[in-house]
């Protein structure tokens, strides 16, 4: 039996209550080792132990055993030798050695306290969350949270049977922020954070906002992740993307449901191993130059899309653990190409487990509801007037792309952020300070995130969901701007799918609807999107939306394809486009593959395949993608034909033309100017018999007559396919 330790220094009974009923908001106050004359007083909570002994951790020798003074589990003595130990408790069924959490001082340093306070920390998921780390020579996890206004933070877990009083953190007051070192804690571990509000009531328990794991769906704890470095294979990839990601530069994205472009008989999800394994060659084979995956950011609801994150520094369990992805991105950079990732900071879902009201008040969030609550997606919106919050955001979309490589961040909803009264009728918002309708706030977010991204992350690209007119939104923040690098142009695609949604015996009265984008075309630089919410909530497909008969519908698709890769703009297109699904979007199904089986749809994808090269290869097509000059309207206003044609140019590049005839009618004889004569070939032609259609063409190649037209001193005389878009160069 080991020696008793002399009996232990008094306790304030008001304090000793307050610690086993889990209302002391200052453990190490009570808990751990506390020198005095008489030598150290070690004091422990555990409760359902059966007793306890300090050890020596220097020798391992049982130094004596810990007096109960409270029955409900609380243990002091006091020890002659003033040294490191450890304890051994004997619970019921087992015997458990470890180092006393509570003997261990403070953990963050003022520095990093200071700097997360001013939201102005170069690397919060390296401050706060779960870190494994050793300390004093002892392996453990360090944990740290942002609570200011929680009366007891504790953290809960298997190891603790999820007991709130068994490992209550400590406050570091001028900064908010609890914490403690758990030893001996290892990878793997579930957690979560028990907290106490500032009106004593204990909340329902909170998942880590810093996690970077998560327990799989529907399952809320964070995980213990690793911190070890990827080993990356990339390095050719990094050093030379920012040349692959420039405004001269071919970028044509396909954007990407991880969880739904390839299923199992049983519809499950994919590892990001599996999905690599064909993704990768799928995208290579296709000519995309990036794919854009919406957001693996850890989400409760599936059905959300991840447009509902929750876990902003954690890659979602679903489809495996942190590393899996990690090894996704570099598979992708190892065939030469890029990985974008939405990422939503203009809101977050009210799960009780998540951010809402994280410590009993509104801490993420506004307390006002006017500024607080989103009404479009019953959601809550970040408090962008907080420095901590700011820190929190620009930290996450760091961390992405320096942790994980990805080589570009798509901000969703950027509208709902720069308008306070977005979506809200009178009475319903908040001025600014200006009293205006702008939010200044979130306006100062989006250009900091830019610059510090456009600094600490060469070759990244930023691009932005702005579905209004705000002028400047690809401008540099110097000069006013909000510094992304592109902008997604809603209005393109929203009136070029109206007007291909017409018969085309009512084009005539809908053309402008083709041309209006060349007015605003080079006021940013614009990428032309058609993704997923164009296929879901009821709007069908892409080939869906195309009217006639079946024959029509793909005719019409690849012609619209035909018009969008050689207008003006970086291109994007959601999966199943490529294959003309004809269902609307099923997140919990996959692609229609067994589609490709039917030759009209394969058509359609080799077609889109084509166009990818094709604009990857000819300069003309993307050198001026996004400023004036490499672009010129042959035929703008044949309105009664419904066909437009234009040509494409860069410096130093032969130029191309496209043609496209927008009825169900060949033109025959129809004359277009060309910038000279000789013979002009035709690269594509969307109605060749391989894409599906019924091969009306011009043979290949066409010379052009000495005969000025539109402008120019040559001209050539084709034959329009149906429902077709052409694509013309000179020689043979």
């Amino acid at each position: 039996m080991p020696e008793t330790l002399t009996a232990h220094v008094p306790v304030e009974q008001r304090a000793l209550d307050a610690l086993v009923q889990g209302r002391n908001g200052d453990p190490f106050s009570l808990l751990g080792r506390h020198p005095t004359k008489g030598g150290a007083v070690i004091r422990a909570f555990m409760p359902g132990a059966l007793a306890v002994s300090v050890l020596s951790r220097k020798t391992g020798e049982t130094l004596g055993e810990l007096p109960r003074i409270h029955n409900a589990g609380v243990f002091s003595g006091t020890i002659a030798r003033d040294e490191p130990y450890r304890l051994r408790i004997q619970w019921s069924e087992a015997v458990q050695e470890t180092e006393d959490p509570y003997s261990f001082g403070l953990l963050l340093s003022d520095d990093d306290l200071h700097k997360f306070s001013a939201g102005t920390h170069p690397d919060p998921a390296n401050c706060l969350g779960a870190l494994p780390r050793t300390i004093d020579g002892i392996p453990g996890v360090r944990f740290a949270v942002w609570a200011p206004n929680a009366r007891r933070v504790s953290v809960v877990g298997d190891f603790n049977a999820w007991d709130g009083r068994r490992h209550p953190m400590r406050l570091r007051h001028g900064a908010g922020i609890w914490e403690l070192f758990i030893p001996r804690l290892g990878v793997g571990e579930p957690y979560k954070y028990e907290i106490v509000g500032p009106d004593m009531s204990v909340l329902p328990l909170k998942a880590d906002p810093f996690a970077r794991a998560t327990e799989v769906p529907p399952a809320t704890a964070s995980i213990v992740a690793g911190v070890a470095p990827y080993r990356w294979t990339d390095e050719d990839w990094m050093a030379n993307r920012a040349a692959r990601q420039r405004p001269d530069a071919p970028i044509s994205v396909y954007e990407v449901h991880a969880a739904s472009w390839f299923r199992d008989e049983a519809h499950q999800s994919p590892s990001w191993d599996v999905l690599a394994d064909r993704l990768v060659p799928y995208v290579e084979r296709m000519g995309f130059t990036h794919i854009e995956l919406m957001p693996v950011m850890e989400h409760p609801f599936g059905g959300s899309w991840g447009y509902q994150p929750l876990s902003q520094y954690a890659p979602t369990a679903r489809m495996g653990e942190p590393d899996g992805f990690a090894r996704f991105v570099d598979r992708f950079h190892e065939a030469g190409i890029g990985v974008l990732l939405d990422w939503v900071p203009g809101h977050f879902p009210n799960d009780a487990h998540g951010l809402i009201r994280f410590d009993g008040t509104a801490l993420y969030e506004h307390e006002d509801p006017r500024e607080g609550f989103h009404p479009d997606w019953h959601s809550m919106i970040y408090n962008f007037g907080r420095n901590e919050v700011l820190n929190f955001l620009i930290g996450s979309a760091l961390f992405w792309l320096e942790r994980f490589h990805v080589d570009g961040l798509r901000v969703d909803a950027v509208a709902s952020m720069l308008y306070r009264d977005y979506s809200r009728k009178a009475g319903e918002w908040i001025p600014n300070v200006h009293g205006g309708r702008e939010n200044l706030e979130s306006i100062s977010l989006l250009r900091n995130l830019n610059r510090i991204i456009g600094e600490r992350c060469p070759g990244a690209i930023m691009l932005a969901e702005e579905s209004t007119a705000w002028p400047g939104v690809t401008h540099d923040t110097e000069h006013g701007g909000l510094g992304f690098t592109y902008k997604w142009n809603m209005g393109w695609m929203h009136d070029t799918l109206k007007y291909m949604s017409e018969d085309p015996i009512h084009r005539r009265y809908h053309h402008d609807e083709m041309t209006f984008g060349m007015i605003y075309a080079f006021n940013e630089r614009f990428l032309l999107p058609l993704s997923h919410d164009e296929v879901v909530h009821g709007k069908g497909s892409l080939i869906g939306k195309m009217p006639g008969d079946a024959w029509q519908k793909f005719a019409n698709l690849r012609a619209y394809y035909g018009f969008m890769w050689t207008h003006p703009g970086k291109k994007l297109l959601f999966m199943g486009g490529e294959i003309a699904q004809w269902h609307e979007w099923n997140h919990d199904r996959s692609i229609e593959w067994s589609l490709l089986d039917n030759p009209a749809h394969l058509g359609v994808q080799r077609l889109v395949r084509d166009l990818n090269h094709v604009y990857a290869t000819e300069p003309s097509l993307h050198v001026k993608d996004c400023e004036p000059g490499g672009f010129a309207w042959l035929v703008g206003d044949d309105r009664a034909n419904s066909v437009f044609a234009y040509e494409r140019s860069a410096p130093g590049h032969p130029p191309v033309v496209a043609i496209c005839n927008m009825t169900p009618v060949p033109r025959h004889d129809y004359r277009i100017g060309v910038p000279h004569a000789g013979p002009w070939r035709e690269c594509l032609n969307t109605d060749a018999d391989i894409y599906g259609g019924s091969n009306v063409g011009n043979g290949g190649v066409i010379h052009a007559d000495d005969i000025a037209s539109h402008g120019r001193q040559a001209s050539l005389r084709l034959t329009l396919p149906p429902l077709a878009t052409l694509v013309l160069k000179p020689g043979t």
